[in-house]
């Protein structure tokens, strides 16, 4: 009788503390779908549609006001599109629908270039050339958002003639940009197409260094895009490269300390300045240290990858993307007030990592939210990875986010105070990384996020 009393007493405690979790991430749950549409969507919408140009106006003032050279760059129109197509579907309001629309349309009629194909960098408010940008250059990384952009919207309105300009910024981009010797990809372009390999006396002297380079930042975002594209048009090209760029950015960008290395020779050969003398390494920071925010993003990009191409039991990705937010955690994460600083780097292979830039910028920070909560579904056996997503949530409400104003700073405050008065949208500041974050949360919150469903 004392061994059924015992039994019983345990099964009450196990089922009041699994109904007090579950209690718990029904909270954050709503919390989190609350900020989402009160304090991100309705702080960007419809304030920043530019209903006289088209497309989307880039540069606001920390209060919302309308101030700078609005030019139309092609990483931020794609991620308005991305942003509204994804929050029709979540949020379930055609208003999101219309603005989705609205974004496409200008990049189809004005980013996309109709004589050499592919989507311009960057043009001007009314969308066209913009004086000074050398010879209308493009990248694989704008192509890459065009192609993730675009497969968003047409997963929301149906609209094939989208997913047609997807393929044909894939096809483009392996006609000009992949290389075929080496593979991956080459991120600089010129208009036509062709890479910039060789020399140019107009180009800026960083440029020339460059010319050649592959990098890991183009690299995950072909590799999104990719995985966007792949579950809307399962071509057999697109899985290989798909593949490609998985094993690519797992087994070679990464490095076997968990954190990936920005910078690469066109034969992968990683670009490093340790040896150098302290000067020239201080110099270079820019181009070698440890980014901590494309860590956690990547180790979440990868196993979507993984995901997208039926994977099943791949260990090894796993494995990978596991330590590169344990890497993250160890070497960049802020244990007193939570949230992950910018940037690291390690001297002399040392296992000891100096903090170069304490910033906590709100796209790591958003990042880092997802990439904790996922490894805390799939590790619930680790507790760290919980405890440390509720403590990043707190951070981003206590210093990330604008509760009067809306929208988030763009770096926490409490290692940037003077943040709270700077931008809060510019052409390098949009939304999509705390939306995407925001909405896996909450579906991996309520149990209903297909990653955790089959890793």
């Amino acid at each position: 009788m004392k061994q059924f009393i015992i039994i019983y007493v345990l099964f009450l405690v196990i089922i009041g503390c699994t109904s007090s979790f579950e209690s718990e991430n029904q909270e954050i749950a709503e919390e989190m779908e609350e900020s989402l549409k009160s304090e991100l969507l309705d702080a960007w919408y419809p304030l920043t549609i530019d209903t006289v140009n088209g497309g989307f106006w880039s540069d606001f003032t920390w209060d919302w006001k309308q101030e700078g050279p609005q030019n139309k760059m092609i990483v931020t129109q794609t991620r308005h599109v991305w942003t509204s197509s994804n929050a029709a579907l979540f949020i379930n309001d055609d208003i999101y629908w219309e603005i989705a629309e609205h974004g496409y349309h200008f990049l189809r009629d004005k980013m996309w270039d109709t004589v050499y194909g592919g989507f311009y960098m960057i043009r001007n408010t009314e969308g066209g050339p913009l004086e000074g940008s050398f010879n209308e250059s493009k990248s694989a990384y704008g192509n890459a958002f065009g192609i993730y952009s675009l497969t968003a919207y047409y997963v929301m309105s149906g609209d094939t003639s989208a997913l047609d300009l997807a393929k044909k910024t894939f096809y483009w981009l392996e006609k000009h940009s992949h290389d075929p010797a080496h593979k991956g990809y080459f991120d600089r372009l010129m208009r036509e197409g062709s890479p910039l390999l060789d020399g140019d006396t107009d180009l800026s002297d960083d440029i020339i260094d460059q010319l050649g380079w592959k990098d890991q930042n183009s690299s995950i975002h072909l590799l999104e895009a990719f995985t966007e594209l792949y579950a809307s048009w399962p071509d057999s090209l697109l899985e290989q490269r798909l593949r490609e760029m998985l094993y690519l950015v797992r087994d070679v960008i990464t490095t076997d300390k968990g954190y990936l290395t920005l910078f690469f020779k066109r034969d992968w050969t990683p670009i490093s300045y340790r040896d150098s003398s302290q000067a020239i390494r201080e110099a270079n920071y820019g181009l070698d240290h440890v980014s901590f925010g494309h860590d956690i993003e990547t180790a979440y990009l990868m196993l979507e990858a993984s995901h997208a191409l039926g994977l099943h039991s791949d260990h090894k990705t796993l494995e990978i993307a596991k330590k590169m937010v344990d890497h993250s955690l160890a070497k960049g994460w802020d244990r007193e007030n939570g949230g992950l600083y910018y940037e690291g780097y390690y001297h002399n292979d040392s296992d000891s990592i100096t903090i170069i830039n304490e910033s906590k910028s709100w796209w790591v920070q958003a990042e880092t939210l997802n990439a904790l909560l996922l490894m805390a579904k799939l590790f619930p056996e680790e507790e760290k990875y919980y405890e440390t997503f509720k403590k990043q949530w707190e951070y981003i409400k206590t210093f990330q986010i604008d509760h009067e104003h809306g929208g988030w700073y763009r770096n926490g405050l409490d290692k940037n105070p003077e943040e709270i008065k700077t931008a809060k949208a510019s052409n390098w500041k949009v939304n999509y990384h705390n939306m995407r974050a925001l909405m896996n949360c909450i579906k991996m919150l309520r149990g209903d996020h297909e990653l955790t469903e089959s890793l």
